[in-house]
């Protein structure tokens, strides 16, 4: 049993646990404009910095209270839910396609393929990732389709490393050797032999990063360079209520809250992907 699991079990907080309460954001993400239809950046002077619990001039149910334009907080949460989420899921997607492919190259063929793809690899990782972000979001301008551009530059690496250790591994084995023998095209070989073994690592590697993006994509947004103003994310209104912690903490604690929730969960659930094999935590660790 691993540290970060015995943890878990103290605490209480299974896989479970941690499944339902992703999937209730998720939910909530794919059905909040048919559940809850709104202008999630609508002003309405009026209602400026209503506390939770109150009623809006329209007549509406404020249940997380408003924020210095008086925009109802809840409908912000869910439409940034559905910016955050998509950003995580699509730059893990793009970046560990990039990443799978090189990988298998380095790890299969080696020689200067690999030499060049990890040296690539080393400089990119000694550069900060979220300075590197933050360049290139400032680079192609605010905008959803920039952010995911510049995150998955900066993650591809990461699966890269991943898919190059397993294929490393494997490569060697008696059935790989066995299938050159039989004529096998190399192709074939990283589909059916090489590409199999990659994937239990791949998928650890995959929930970490997708935790991670949400919050650098956050820390886009909070600084101005995410997506644009309107268009609703949980960063943006952490940044918006930042100045109002003392009078309208509510402003960035909900979407901080649901931020953290979200990032907590899925890293229980990738620490949970990761106990069925050694193997599988001690490369996605790397």
């Amino acid at each position: 049993m691993s540290e970060r699991s015995a943890v878990r079990r103290r605490l209480g907080v299974g896989p479970a646990v941690a499944a339902t309460v992703l999937g209730l954001f998720v939910l909530i993400a794919v059905l909040g404009p048919l559940l809850l239809p709104y202008d999630s950046v609508a002003t309405r002077v009026g209602d400026r910095l209503l506390p939770p619990f109150s009623t809006a001039s329209d007549g509406s149910f404020a249940l997380f209270g408003t924020d210095q334009n008086g925009r109802d907080v809840l409908r912000q949460v869910i439409a940034g839910s559905r910016v955050s989420l998509l950003v995580g899921i699509t730059v893990v997607v793009v970046g560990g396609l990039v990443g799978l492919v090189l990988g298998l190259v380095a790890g299969y063929y080696g020689g200067w393929l690999d030499a060049v793809i990890s040296r690539i690899g080393d400089m990119q990782l000694a550069f900060p990732s979220i300075l590197l972000a933050i360049l290139l979001a400032g680079a192609l301008g605010p905008s959803l389709t920039n952010v995911i551009v510049a995150l998955a530059v900066t993650r591809w690496v990461i699966f890269a490393r991943v898919v190059r250790g397993s294929a490393l591994t494997t490569r060697g084995r008696e059935f790989v050797e066995s299938a050159k023998v039989m004529g096998a095209s190399d192709l074939r070989i990283l589909v059916h032999y090489i590409l199999p073994s990659c994937v239990q690592p791949l998928m650890v590697a995959s929930t970490v990063q997708v935790g991670l993006t949400m919050v650098a994509e956050a820390a886009l947004s909070f600084l101005g360079l995410g997506v644009p103003l309107d268009q609703a994310s949980w960063g943006s209104t952490i940044a918006n209520g930042r100045d109002y912690l003392a009078s309208a903490w509510w402003i960035a604690a909900v979407p901080g809250i649901a931020l953290t929730l979200v990032v907590i969960c899925i890293g229980l659930l990738g620490d949970r992907a990761g106990d069925g094999s050694a193997p599988a935590k001690e490369v996605a660790a790397r």
